[in-house]
């Protein structure tokens, strides 16, 4: 499943959680997106259904990229 994310490197995988119901997906992110004034993430239909977000249009989530390597 796949995102889009305005400063996001290409390629990061992020874990999204809709705070609401606890739901939660892992997404790559492969595109760009419109700078906005605030953090702001694209979902492929996909994950949108996944985290039940599919016919909501825009909400809250939580968004945290996931390190792929120890630090």
């Amino acid at each position: 499943m796949t995102a889009a994310h305005h400063s996001l490197p290409l390629g990061t995988v992020v874990r999204v959680v809709n705070p609401a119901t606890k739901q939660e997906v892992h997404v790559t992110v492969n595109d760009r997106c419109a700078r906005k004034s605030f953090h702001f993430i694209d979902l492929s239909l996909a994950a949108a259904k996944k985290i039940g977000l599919w016919r909501k249009g825009t909400i809250k989530v939580v968004i945290i990229p996931l390190l792929e390597e120890p630090v």
